[in-house]
């Protein structure tokens, strides 16, 4: 007789140790779903199949062609690694608030935490700033625990409650709170989108993080954030806002009007867990097109290729609203309200390996 490890996940004998999981999975979205319809948002469904499957330098994605019926050729497209770019033209045709969850593909990603086929929830408020969204947060993860009759999110045996007052830091707050570094004075030209890493290096040294002598300002950054703050987040017993990034880390968010040396751009962290990434959106298309255009320099420096950039998106940016917007890993928020450690208890079926 087979033992368990040597049947197939679909048999019925182990498929029986998720169900419990992906019951409450289906009341979670439930619950998110009522959040957003009673908030006055209209549910959207946006192509997987894109022209550009989102710009960031270090997300690999997944490559197709595409043939349309009585025409010579192919078309080379990509699967979405976010439906960002589309559900901006929507806000460009005039729908002032948007939410869609939808399964988005990151080529290269599998841990415990991670799968390359995974879902989001994206959601976008016109005319509207980031600060709305972190209270849109707090509701999110308050109709998750309570759809599964809970009080507090649970990641690695650590528990976090999502009613009480979360915590909101400042990167460079939290880089002088847990790696004794004021992190926006290792910056000369705030508007550089590749700092001379230098300084960052010499205090990267003085609190012993290792780093090679190649290392871009923004590896530095990383290897200083990934040891020593982001192990810090969201373990005060509450989840942490991580906002304020350096303007070189802004990817589409709008530079601060408060401080040009930063991005209006958040992260939100439970237990040490990311859960997602907010911008007050960039609207400015010259401004936007240096970015796409640097970050793809680097992609190909790096890794060797390069993602084209969506046209038809950079002329919709010429009249989409000033807007504000989100990206959470749904998956993530069911493994806190359920209290699982890995991602896989939560799919419905995995992606095979």
């Amino acid at each position: 007789m087979q033992n368990n490890a040597q049947k197939k996940w679909w048999n019925p004998d182990v498929y029986a140790r998720k169900i419990p999981y992906l019951e409450q999975r289906h009341k979670i979205i439930g619950a998110i779903r009522n959040y957003f319809n009673g908030q006055g948002f209209l549910e959207v469904e946006t192509p997987a199949l894109q022209i550009s499957p989102g710009l960031e330098v270090h997300l690999r994605a997944f490559k197709t062609e595409l043939y349309e019926p009585f025409e010579d050729g192919t078309k080379t497209m990509y699967l979405h690694t976010s439906p960002e770019f589309t559900m901006k033209k929507l806000l460009s045709a005039g729908l002032p608030k948007i939410y869609q969850l939808c399964h988005v593909y990151r080529n290269g990603e599998r841990s415990e935490r991670h799968h390359p086929e995974f879902n989001m929830i994206e959601w976008y408020r016109a005319n509207d700033d980031y600060y709305t969204l972190m209270d849109d947060c707090e509701k999110v993860l308050q109709a998750a625990v309570t759809a599964v009759g809970k009080k507090t999110l649970l990641h690695k045996g650590v528990e976090c409650d999502p009613f009480g007052k979360w915590e909101r830091l400042t990167i460079n707050e939290a880089f002088l709170r847990y790696a004794d570094i004021d992190v926006l004075a290792t910056i000369d030209d705030p508007d550089a989108s590749d700092p001379d890493p230098k300084k960052l290096m010499a205090e990267a040294k003085r609190i012993g993080i290792h780093f090679e002598e190649s290392d871009r300002w923004e590896d530095v950054f990383f290897r200083i954030c990934l040891d020593r703050v982001e192990p810090k987040l969201g373990f005060g017993g509450v989840p942490t806002i991580f906002y304020e990034y350096p303007k070189c880390l802004a990817a589409l968010s709008r530079t601060s009007p408060k401080d040009r040396r930063v991005a209006e751009r958040f992260e939100f962290y439970v237990c040490g867990l990311e859960m997602g990434n907010a911008f007050s959106e960039l609207t400015d298309v010259v401004e936007q097109r240096k970015r796409f255009t640097a970050d793809m320099d680097m992609k190909e420096k790096l890794y060797g290729e390069r993602y084209p950039i969506d046209e038809d998106f950079m002329e919709a940016l010429k009249i989409m609203p000033p807007a504000t917007g989100i990206a959470v890993g749904i998956d993530r928020v069911i493994m806190t309200a359920t209290g699982t450690d890995d991602i896989n208890d939560v799919l419905w079926a995995e992606v095979a390996k």
